[in-house]
């Protein structure tokens, strides 16, 4: 019994903190895929088709130089709305530039390719959402006309849908979709550099603070780089809050782990109290035969640890291949449980169980020491 809570407790707490932590990484991938990890504007979102930014070269380059920034992108948006199939909806363009970095739609394509926006005669393509593809009957290869309003007049303009995408995010999947920067520049007068906004992307995301004070020291008075944490404040917030899930598991677990651990050890001094009396009436000393069950509740401990890492691990590798366990997208924004933890956070927790739990056994350990060999041989 005491092998298999150990087991428990152990499967317990390895596939809580790879499922926490998956499930943060997916939703902050997603978080940081639309809009990166910081955005560079006058004013906000709702402005960017109506606010043009425009960074010069040497302020680029600096922003570049800046370490962990891996890219710099313009980007506009435009709201317009699509009536086909008898249905009207509106949406949010998103116009890129050619050389936008596209590998967070490609891996949420689910149809299509990606925009390929090198040549002029590319700026009709257009990526719409899973979403808004059923919801107006749309496919692959199908054309669209979709009307904006500049000025008090409606200005309709086609497109070609090349790809469908789907985030599962209803703040993006309902929203936008996702053409070339040229229809809005042309749209709104832009000069040919000019852009709604900049998009920039690093690739170590835990230095985002001191990146974005670097970044704003390069931009000019009239430009603020806002990160992804504090335009999303609430749902990093409360993926800050997965994290007391992780400890409460991981405390409860090691309490029932403790509790059973010392009631064994109680039951086997229990069992052995005749053979501590011949060994202590031989001759053996009280630390002798403390360590004797110490060693004995070590080799438990080890044995349950080491059936409940074999389970949590086929488990975890059976779920990364299969994606077997699923999840109501609407509600967590992914369709899978995910699962991610590294070495490190198997050794660590592992060694925390093994000496936490060892530790506790050092106190019914002494009940040997009040063990008298007469009445113990004599004990039945």
């Amino acid at each position: 019994m005491t092998i298999g809570a150990l087991s428990i407790a152990i499967i317990a707490i390895l596939l809580s903190v790879a499922i926490l932590r998956g499930f943060k990484e997916e939703i902050t991938t997603k978080q940081r895929g639309f809009f990166g990890d910081l955005v560079v504007t006058k004013q906000t979102l709702a402005d960017y088709a109506l606010m043009p930014v425009l960074l010069s070269d040497s302020q680029r380059t600096e922003i570049l130089s800046i370490p962990t920034v891996e890219s710099i992108n313009g980007f506009a948006t435009q709201v317009g709305i699509i009536n086909v199939n008898s249905e009207v909806e509106g949406v949010m363009l998103k116009g890129i530039e050619p050389t936008y970095d596209q590998r967070f739609l490609k891996s949420s394509l689910v149809d299509g390719n990606i925009l390929n926006l090198e040549e002029d005669s590319n700026e009709q393509q257009l990526l719409i959402s899973y979403y808004l593809a059923n919801r107006l009957s749309l496919k692959v290869g199908d054309d669209l006309i979709m009307s904006f309003v500049k000025d008090n007049r409606t200005r309709k303009r086609k497109f070609l849908i090349t790809g469908i995408y789907r985030t599962n995010s209803d703040d993006w999947d309902k929203n936008y979709v996702v053409g070339s920067i040229e229809v809005i520049r042309k749209m709104n007068n832009l000069l040919v550099n000019e852009t709604g906004a900049y998009e920039i992307r690093i690739n170590d995301f835990s230095k985002l603070n001191e990146v974005t004070e670097a970044v704003n020291e390069v931009l000019p008075v009239e430009l603020k780089a806002t990160n992804v944490v504090e335009f999303w404040a609430d749902v990093f917030n409360w993926l800050e809050m997965l994290d007391m899930n992780d400890d409460i598991i991981f405390v409860l677990m090691v309490i029932v782990a403790v509790i059973n651990m010392v009631s064994s050890l109680l039951i086997t001094i229990l069992e052995r109290t005749n053979m501590i009396g011949i060994l202590k009436a031989l001759g053996m000393n009280n630390t002798a035969l403390r360590k004797v069950f110490m060693m004995n509740s070590l080799y438990i401990i080890g044995y349950g640890l080491l059936i409940g890492n074999l389970v949590a691990f086929s488990a975890y590798f059976f779920q990364r291949a299969t994606h077997f366990f699923k999840l109501d997208p609407s509600i967590y924004y992914l369709e899978f449980v995910p699962m991610h933890i590294d070495v490190l956070t198997v050794v660590v927790l592992n060694i925390s169980v093994i000496i936490l739990v060892f530790l506790t056994t050092i106190i019914p350990s002494m009940l040997i020491t009040r063990i008298s060999p007469i009445k113990a041989i004599q004990f039945k």
